[in-house]
């Protein structure tokens, strides 16, 4: 079977391996269209449940991603004329040009042929293949090139936001809120390696407007956010890789397959960054396909792939939605006490059982947070000790 995977991110790549590891005589290429070491974007988090997944199905770069990954094990909540509060929880961040040399490096070891600076996007012009992954992200040209088949739409958000870099390294993933002449501006940040932490900035138009950020060029508006930001930056400047500011594009497809043509990730759906979910979608899509493939003709196996993750993507994607409402309306709760305006964002996806608030409301105080951190730690660890002795058994 020939499989080409138009898009080297983490989806095309991952699902190269896998394809791969399911069946050696394979021929899988991927095209992608930056140069090898280029990419977009600073650093992904995931947690626990992505985690087993990676090991269950190839323990190798498992092994590697976990080995380079940042462990926190809180988060922050830093909101302007408020004292910090806390919310439990732990998780990982990885840098994606580290997520993606880890990735490359495995596909290249199965055999897998991995091509730079292809933008060949029109499926007409592609290598022949039986399978033609369009795994291209949220702007997908092969799903654009049968837009009315697919029945794709995008849904733009309201709220402005940037992604930058800083090498300030954040002890934890930690959200900061801060209070302006014209409105609220707050930021979502977490390490990922050391001397780089990525740095999200997001604000209602308004705001957006009236600081003259929709005015300023790159440099100047980076500027301007190092001065709002800089109790929590230490000094440190921001980076925009020159990608300026967005708004976010939810994507959704009516249907993901065309004859041999398949999307996988962004392509098929986006999740808004808020909850941190696009890596981890984009990989357990790659596993899905691959888990198809081995079990079902070609036809089938496509849609039993797209029935199994719209399944699994349906309550993810209502987090999201009601996650990002949140911030559009964060001004609303921005005059509540420090403990209930953090335990507010925790729960924006409206969620959590009485018995989270009493958790949240108790454990702020030094001695109870640290030990909600040791009984998390060990938790983390605990599962993490676990993992490879699966994946030998499986």
């Amino acid at each position: 079977m020939r499989i080409t995977c138009v898009g080297g991110g983490p989806a095309g790549l991952y699902f190269a391996v896998l394809a791969k590891l399911a069946d050696p005589g394979r021929e899988i290429t991927v095209l992608e269209r930056n140069p090898a070491g280029v990419t977009y974007g600073w650093g992904v988090v995931f947690w626990d449940d992505l985690l087993d997944d990676l090991f269950r199905y190839d323990p190798v770069s498992a092994a590697r991603i976990w080995d380079a990954a940042w462990k926190w094990d809180e988060y922050e909540v830093r909101a302007a004329g408020k004292p910090v509060s806390f919310l439990g929880g732990y998780g990982f961040s990885l840098g994606r040009h580290r997520l993606l040399d880890i990735l490359g490096e495995r596909a290249r070891e199965l055999g897998v042929t991995v091509r730079y600076e292809d933008d060949l996007t029109d499926p007409d012009r592609l290598p022949p293949a039986d399978l033609i992954v369009a795994c291209d992200g949220a702007g997908s040209r092969i799903r654009d090139a049968a837009a009315e088949h697919f029945g794709a739409q995008v849904e733009t958000g309201r709220n402005k936001y940037i992604w930058l870099g800083t090498p300030h390294v954040f002890r934890t993933f930690t959200f900061g809120f801060e209070e302006t002449e014209a409105g609220w501006i707050w930021f979502h940040a977490y390490p990922f390696a050391d001397g780089s932490s990525t740095f999200i900035v997001e604000c209602t138009p308004e705001t957006w407007s009236g600081l003259g950020l929709d005015r300023m060029d790159s440099a100047t508006g980076n500027a301007r956010l190092e001065k709002i930001f800089a109790r929590h930056l230490d000094g440190q400047p921001l980076d925009d890789a020159g990608r300026g500011w967005l708004n976010f594009r939810r994507v959704t497809a009516e249907r993901w397959d065309h004859g041999n043509v398949v999307l996988m990730g962004d392509a098929a759906h986006t999740t808004h960054f808020a909850i941190g979910s696009g890596t981890k979608l984009a990989m357990q899509d790659a596993m899905a396909l691959a888990d198809a493939l081995s079990a079902a003709s070609l036809p089938a196996a496509l849609e039993q792939y797209e029935h199994r993750r719209k399944v699994a993507l349906a309550p993810l994607q209502r987090a999201a939605r009601a996650s990002s409402a949140w911030f559009e309306r964060m001004p609303e709760y921005a005059e509540l006490p420090a403990k209930r305006f953090s335990y507010a964002l925790s729960n924006r996806r409206g969620e959590y059982p009485a018995w989270r608030y009493l958790l949240h409301m108790s454990t702020q105080g030094a001695v109870p947070r640290t030990m909600l951190r040791w009984t998390l730690s060990a938790r983390r660890w605990n599962r993490a000790r676990r993992r490879p002795l699966r994946a030998a058994v499986g």
